[in-house]
């Protein structure tokens, strides 16, 4: 990686994890401490405003801001490709969204890479996605404002089950959308397929989260962070 992407992630690593220490920074980088001290001096001689305090680490001056992206090959490669996924997998709003942000990037983008793309590159819209669209956009609303959700449910052995969770995050396992809950029946996280939802519907009464009730901690009892 060229010297300038480093100094540039090493900007963005301040900006969003502020204050972060050059151990940190080394780890992210994949880099020396020592390096990193040399970063910083380029940068300040270039006039950008980092500073450190110590014991605390770095942070960048509020006023400052970064230049237009100046994106790589390969991130635009990967850009695309997301855009691309999120406008197969989620739901209408967010799909509507990313196709239109992936015209804007397409009307851009080097006609090599563009052309390399239409070739090679295709996320179908297959039918149990385009199925659960409208399930994916409630879960992700309610998510996004606290509201519990009740739903009827069918596991995979065929049983049905009437629930009332509150939902925490959408995690894509490779095609099938799980949802992760906190089950006010159990008392305890719980996962369910999007696919198994029979109807679902939106309750009125906000919830709160708590150090038991969250995302992180769901991540955790599933041993993913």
């Amino acid at each position: 990686m060229r010297k300038a992407d480093k100094l540039f992630q090493l900007i963005n690593l301040v900006r969003t994890k502020q204050p972060i220490t050059a151990r940190e920074i080394a780890e992210e980088l994949g880099v020396s401490v020592r390096s990193v001290y040399r970063y910083i001096d380029d940068l300040s001689v270039n006039n950008i405003p980092i500073y450190g305090t110590t014991g605390i680490g770095y942070r960048l001056y509020e006023q400052f801001e970064l230049p237009p992206l100046n994106l790589t090959e390969k991130e635009l490669e990967a850009l695309v490709l997301g855009v691309k996924m999120v406008r197969s997998w989620t739901g209408d709003i967010l799909s509507e969204s990313a196709k239109s942000l992936g015209n804007k990037i397409e009307a851009v983008l080097p006609k090599r890479i563009r052309d390399e793309y239409s070739d090679t590159i295709f996320t179908p819209d297959i039918p149990h996605n385009a199925k659960n669209r409208k399930v994916w956009e409630l879960l992700h609303q309610a998510i996004k404002d606290q509201m519990p959700v009740s739903f009827e449910y069918q596991s995979l052995s065929g049983e049905k089950t009437t629930r009332t969770v509150y939902p925490l995050g959408l995690l894509d396992w490779g095609g099938k959308w799980t949802l992760g809950s906190w089950c006010t029946l159990r008392k305890d996280f719980r996962d369910f397929r999007l696919d198994r939802f029979t109807e679902i519907k939106m309750e009125n009464e906000k919830f709160t989260k708590d150090h038991e009730v969250n995302l992180e901690a769901y991540l955790a009892s599933i041993k993913i962070r």
